[in-house]
């Protein structure tokens, strides 16, 4: 009877013995889907309480490695386009078309830490954090609204010359969902909150609703996703700059 005992204790620990890494894989190899489309509502509300909308077609694949965005209101922001495609083992490509100007603009990695359309998204928050370009560390656990967390740390290499010095997150024990994050600047105050809402959508979880805060700057954005299309069927040659010229019907 001890020995089954022991045997049972031993699987208790096992299994709640994951490393950072380990669950830092596990939100990685999530299924999701192969594209996605999406109409997305953007609300910025600065300091003072006033607000800015935003109308905004965005569609994606590859796990979001390869995007393209329309604006198609207010009609000042109306036409501004911005494609990114994410390489392996070299820059990333970032181009943001500006009618008025009736210019392409290239978003260099020395630009990554500057605020996309004025938001409180970087160019670098919109793209993906590779796995293996950071270090993780299991801080704890904790329950938020009756729902069980994993509190975990990622940390990213210098190479990657991160405008964060790192990022603590709130996971989901039951799905692997981060809730919520915190990000921190280089000299480690806290620099963002994001709180992240999902839904199910053909067995996936995609995101629903996305709420950033610059705490710092005392300034919030808010991304609301509606008419939500996944694993449509997106051609590759979508992706492309002279695309951004034309706005989807």
């Amino acid at each position: 009877m001890k020995k089954y005992i022991s045997v049972i204790v031993l699987i208790v620990c096992f299994a709640f013995s994951q490393t950072g890494y380990e669950i830092a894989k596990k939100i990685n190899d999530k299924q999701k889907p192969n594209d996605m489309k999406a109409d997305l509502t953007m609300v910025l509300t600065n300091k003072k309480g006033k607000t800015r909308t935003s109308t905004i077609r965005s569609i994606s694949k590859d796990d979001s490695k390869k995007q393209i965005i329309w604006f198609l209101a207010p009609a000042d922001d109306k036409g501004v386009a911005f494609l990114k495609i994410e390489h392996d083992g070299k820059d990333d490509e970032m181009r943001l078309w500006l009618p008025a100007f009736n210019k392409v603009r290239r978003i260099s990695s020395k630009q990554k830490a500057d605020s996309f359309m004025g938001s409180d998204m970087s160019y670098e928050d919109m793209t993906s954090r590779e796995l293996d370009e950071y270090t993780y560390n299991l801080k704890g656990s904790g329950k938020i609204d009756d729902m069980d967390f994993y509190i975990l740390e990622s940390i990213p290499d210098a190479e990657l010359d991160s405008e964060y010095s790192k990022h603590i997150a709130w996971v989901s024990k039951s799905d692997y969902l981060i809730m919520k994050e915190e990000s921190y600047d280089r000299s480690d105050r806290i620099l963002k909150i994001k709180l992240i809402k999902y839904m199910k959508l053909k067995g996936y979880d995609v995101p629903q609703d996305m709420y950033v805060e610059n705490v710092q700057k005392h300034h919030n954005t808010r991304l609301t996703f509606d008419n939500l299309e996944v694993d449509t069927g997106i051609n590759d040659n979508l992706f492309q700059e002279k695309n951004l010229k034309r706005l989807p019907r």
